[in-house]
């Protein structure tokens, strides 16, 4: 059976191109446009949420399974780089988010293949359940480098 589940912000102007978000989670902090936009540098904006929430949403999903496969996790740490394309009428979308996780896993040499592979599984399945890939239109790529110690 389905069921539903809220999540709740709230943003407050501050003024010219400045705003404050805070989270249901707790988190708060100010945001603004992107500088080239005349928004101020050095904090949140949109386009960095949007590509931040991909991120983390597809890392929290990878760890959750790298759990249940019992993958012996070292490290992970991922960049991300969202792609907007903007119209000649100004409007914009991002076309994709390429996500490039370098993951360190401990595995003896004979293990290395088999737990590869389930490292890449891990990694579809995290793509196939993340929230956030599921509600967008970007395409989610998915650029691992997989890496083992002894």
């Amino acid at each position: 059976m389905s069921r539903t589940a809220t999540y709740h912000t709230r943003v407050t102007w501050k003024g010219e191109h400045w705003g404050h978000i805070q989270m249901g989670n707790g988190p708060e902090m100010d945001f603004s446009a992107p500088p080239e936009v005349q928004g101020h540098p050095g904090v949140l904006t949109p386009e960095d949420a949007f590509v931040a929430a991909v991120n983390t949403c597809i890392t929290m999903m990878f760890l959750w399974t790298a759990e249940r496969f019992k993958l012996d996790l070292v490290s992970y740490e991922c960049e991300a780089e969202g792609t907007k394309l903007i119209e000649l009428d100004r409007t914009e979308i991002f076309t994709t988010v390429s996500l490039r996780p370098r993951i360190v896993l401990r595995a003896q040499d004979q293990e290395r293949p088999s737990v590869e592979k389930q490292a890449r599984r891990a990694l579809e399945s995290a793509q196939k359940y993340s929230l956030v890939a599921n509600s967008i239109k970007s395409e989610v790529r998915v650029e691992p480098i997989i890496e083992f110690v002894s």
